[in-house]
C-alpha cells in the first residue's frame, strides 16, 4: 500500500498532522483517537514523500511495548533499505545510545554496568549504614529524592544548595558519595540514562553538534509524561532545526508522582512560538455515552487547550453505577456478573477488565474469581526473577561462570555481610580501572596491598578464595552439588532471616532460591535434548552445561516479562495507572468512593485534578459497556468503616447513569428485569 493510500484512510485532522513538517507540531490526541497511526504514517511520509533518510529520524516513547508496537507498524510500511537506520526506542534507550557514543567524552570505559533500582538501593544501603543504622523506609526516601534531583537535572555537587531541610541535606551528602561510587564502578543508574546525555549536550557544543547532525526529525509519543530532563533532551536536539512532532494528551497525564510534568505542554509553546497545535478529537474506541461521561468529568479540570472527544459509533448502553453493601459484596457482584454476562453475550474472558485504584482491591476479587473458576490475569505482580533473593543467587551464578562480571561481583561481594565497605570497593574499582582488569581479578593482585589496609585485603581475599573454591568443585564434579554447598557454607539462609520482617518471609525467600537451583538442575538435564545432536551433547563438559543452563535461565526471565503481555483468554485485573494505553469491550471500575478515588493522599496534598485524570483514563478504556462499583462499607484496620461515594460520580452526566442498589435512583422495573436476567444466566450455565 502506498503512502497516499494510507493517508486516504486517515481522517482530515490526522492527515493534517502527518503532512505538517515545516516546523514544531503538537498533536493533542484524545484517548482512542489513533495517535499511533499518525506517528507511524508520519515516519513513512517523511521517508517516502519527503525523501528524508530513515537514519535521520528518531521516534521515542516510554515503554518497550509501545516502542516494539511502533517499530512493527513502521516495518510494514518501510520495506527493505527504506527503513534502514531508523531509531524507534524508549527515551532511556536513546539516552543509552548517546552515552555509548560519547563514552570517552563522559569519562566511562567500554562495558559499563547499568544499575537497576535494586542494585542502586544496595549501594545506598551500604553508604547510609556508614553514618547510622537506617531502615528500608529511609533508604527508599533517599533513593526517591536522588531520582527526583536527577530528573530535575540537579547534579550531585548542586544538591546541597537545593536542600530545604535536614532530610534533604542528608540525601544530598549521600547523593554526592553515590555518584562518586557509581563512577568508580564504571556504572550508571536508570535516571543517568537521561541526566548524563542532557548534561553533556548542555556543556559540550561539539557533542551537541554531532547529535544534531545525526537526528534531523524527532517524534515523541505520550509527551505529557515527559519530565524536566526528557523535555530538555528533546529541546536541545531540536532547538536548531525546530523539526519535530510531539503527541500527547494533558487529560491523560497521571504520572506526576514519578516526575512527569504535564506543564511541559505549556512550556513547549513558550519555547517554540511557531508551534502548530492539531487536535485529534474523533474517538474510534468508545460509545457516545462513555465519551460524554469522560468529557463532562474532565471539564472540571483547567485546560490550556480545550478539546472534546466524539464518536460516530452511537450512544450504546447507559453507564451502570452499582452500590454494594460492603467490599465483599462488591467483589461477588463483579465476579458473578462477568460469569453470566460472558454466557449471555457469548463473550471471551479477555473481553472483560476490572480496574481499581490500588492493588489491595484485587485480593477479594481474586478469591471470588477462583470460586467461580474464572481464569484471570493479575497485572503488576512481582516477577520471580525480580525478587531480591533470586537476583542475589543469579549474581553468584553469573560470577561463577564469568569472574569478569563486575556487576555481579558488586551485588554479592557483601551479601551476606563480609564487612567490605563502599570505601574499599571504590578504591578497588579505581585500582582495577588503572590495571585494566576486572574487580574479581584485581583482588588477586599483590599491588592491592599497597592501596588497601591489610584487613580489607584479607576480607576480599577470603571472598575470592571462596568463589575460586566453588569454581574448582564445579569443574571437578557435580556442579549443582557445589552450588548447593556454596549457599549452605556462606549461610545465606541466616542472612535472609536477619533482613526479613518475619521468619515466614525469610523461609519463603529461601524456598525461592532452592526452586531456582532446582530449575537450573532440570535445565542442565534437558540440555542434551535441546542441542538436537546426541553426539555433540555427550561431549559437553558439565561446566559448559552450567553456563548454558544459566543463560537459559536469563532467557526465561526475559520471556517471563514478555509473557506479561500475552493474549491468553483471561479476565484482566489491573490498576487504572497500568491500564493506560489499553482498551476492552467491557470494563468494571471498582471503588468509586472518597479517599479511594480520589485517593486520601491526593485530597490531603491538593492533587485531586490528577485523580480526576486517572478516573478519565479508566472510563476511556471501555469500548462497549462501563460499570462503576462502590461499597457502603469497607474494612480498615480490622473494622468496618462507612464510605462516602466519590465526588466524581456527581460530576458525571446524570441522564447517562443507571443506578443499582440505591433506592432513590433505581428504576423498580429494571431491577426486576435484572433479577430475571441473572436467573436466566444461571440456568444457561447449568445447562
Amino acid at each position: 500500500m502506498s503512502i497516499q493510500q494510507r493517508l486516504a484512510k486517515l481522517n482530515p485532522r490526522q492527515q493534517e498532522a502527518v503532512r505538517y513538517i515545516d516546523g514544531p507540531c503538537l498533536v493533542l490526541a484524545g484517548a482512542g483517537s489513533g495517535k499511533t497511526s499518525v506517528i507511524t504514517s508520519k515516519i513513512a511520509y517523511l521517508v517516502q514523500e519527503c525523501g528524508m533518510s530513515a537514519r535521520r529520524i528518531a521516534a521515542v516513547t516510554f515503554t518497550n511495548k509501545a516502542a516494539r508496537e511502533m517499530k512493527e507498524r513502521v516495518g510494514q510500511m518501510l520495506k527493505g533499505k527504506e527503513g534502514h537506520g531508523l531509531t524507534v526506542s524508549t527515551f532511556h534507550t536513546l539516552g543509552l545510545n548517546i552515552i555509548r557514543g560519547e563514552l570517552k567524552t563522559l569519562g566511562y570505559k567500554p562495558g559499563f554496568s547499568l544499575f537497576d533500582p535494586e542494585d542502586a538501593k544496595a549501594l545506598l544501603r551500604d553508604l547510609m549504614n556508614k553514618d547510622a543504622q537506617v531502615d528500608a523506609e529511609q533508604i527508599n526516601a533517599v533513593q526517591a529524592q536522588i531520582s527526583q534531583w536527577k530528573n530535575d537535572l540537579v547534579l550531585p555537587g548542586e544538591a546541597l544548595s537545593h536542600a530545604v531541610d535536614d532530610d534533604q541535606h542528608f540525601a544530598a551528602r549521600v547523593y554526592e558519595a553515590y555518584g562518586r561510587h557509581l563512577k568508580a564502578y564504571n556504572a550508571v543508574d536508570f535516571d543517568d540514562l537521561i541526566l548524563l546525555p542532557v548534561a553533556l549536550l548542555q556543556r559540550d557544543p561539539e557533542a551537541l553538534a554531532r547529535w544534531r547532525r545525526k537526528i534531523h526529525y524527532m517524534l515523541v509519543d505520550e509527551y505529557q509524561d515527559t519530565n524536566v530532563s526528557q523535555y530538555l533532551l528533546v529541546k536541545l536536539l531540536m532547538e536548531e532545526r525546530k523539526t519535530f512532532t510531539v503527541v500527547g494528551d494533558d487529560d491523560q497525564s497521571i504520572y506526576a508522582w514519578r516526575g512527569a510534568r504535564p506543564e511541559n505542554l505549556v512550556t513547549l509553546g513558550e519555547d517554540f512560538p511557531r508551534l502548530k497545535v492539531i487536535k485529534l478529537e474523533q474517538n474510534y474506541r468508545s460509545t457516545g455515552t462513555i465519551l460524554r461521561a469522560a468529557n463532562t468529568l474532565i471539564a472540571n479540570n483547567p485546560h490550556v487547550y480545550e478539546k472534546s472527544l466524539w464518536s460516530d459509533m452511537g450512544d450504546g448502553e447507559a453507564i451502570r453505577v452499582v452500590v454494594n453493601r460492603h467490599e465483599e459484596a462488591e467483589a461477588e457482584r463483579v465476579a458473578s456478573e462477568i460469569l453470566t454476562r460472558r454466557i449471555k453475550e457469548r463473550a471471551e474472558w479477555r473481553d472483560f477488565a476490572v480496574l481499581y485504584r490500588g492493588n489491595f482491591q484485587a485480593r477479594l476479587l481474586e478469591l471470588k474469581l477462583q470460586h467461580y473458576q474464572i481464569p484471570y490475569k493479575l497485572s503488576g505482580g512481582t516477577s520471580f526473577f525480580s525478587r531480591n533473593e533470586i537476583k542475589d543467587a543469579m549474581a553468584y551464578l553469573r560470577l561463577l561462570i564469568n569472574p569478569a562480571d563486575d556487576n555481579a561481583f558488586l551485588r554479592i561481594v557483601n551479601v551476606p555481610r563480609r564487612e567490605i565497605g563502599p570505601g574499599t570497593l571504590e578504591k578497588l574499582a579505581n585500582y582495577a580501572t588503572e590495571r585494566g582488569c576486572s574487580l574479581f581479578g584485581a583482588c588477586h593482585e599483590l599491588g592491592l596491598e599497597q592501596l588497601l589496609p591489610t584487613r580489607a585485603v584479607e576480607r576480599l581475599g577470603r571472598f575470592t578464595h571462596f568463589i575460586d573454591g566453588v569454581r574448582r568443585r564445579m569443574d571437578g564434579g557435580d556442579a549443582i552439588h557445589a552450588i548447593r554447598d556454596m549457599l549452605r557454607e556462606m549461610d545465606y539462609e541466616a542472612w535472609l532471616y536477619q533482613n526479613a520482617s518475619a521468619p515466614t518471609i525469610a523461609e519463603r525467600r529461601m524456598a525461592n532460591v532452592w526452586t531456582l537451583i532446582d530449575q537450573l538442575e532440570k535445565s542442565m538435564q534437558r540440555a542434551p535434548d535441546e542441542t538436537g545432536d546426541e553426539n555433540l551433547a555427550s561431549e559437553d563438559t558439565e561446566t559448559d552445561s552450567v553456563e548454558a543452563a544459566i543463560s537459559r535461565l536469563v532467557l526465561r526471565d526475559i520471556l517471563e516479562q514478555q509473557a506479561e503481555e500475552d493474549d491468553s483468554d483471561r479476565v484482566q485485573l489491573l490498576t487504572m495507572h497500568a491500564s493506560k494505553g489499553l482498551e476492552f469491550p467491557h470494563v468494571y471500575l471498582m471503588g468509586w468512593e472518597e479517599e479511594l478515588l480520589p485517593h486520601r493522599n491526593a485530597i490531603e496534598a491538593g492533587t485531586v485534578e490528577e485523580e480526576r485524570r486517572l478516573a478519565y483514563v479508566g472510563i476511556t478504556r471501555a469500548r462497549r459497556t462501563l460499570t462503576l462499583t462502590l461499597a457502603r462499607q469497607r474494612k480498615a484496620y480490622g473494622e468496618l468503616m462507612d464510605c462516602i461515594q466519590s465526588r466524581f460520580l456527581d460530576e458525571l452526566p446524570d441522564q447517562d447513569l443507571a443506578w443499582e442498589g440505591r433506592a432513590d435512583k433505581e428504576d423498580p422495573d429494571k431491577k426486576q428485569a435484572r433479577g430475571k436476567d441473572a436467573l436466566a444466566g444461571i440456568r444457561s450455565l447449568l445447562n
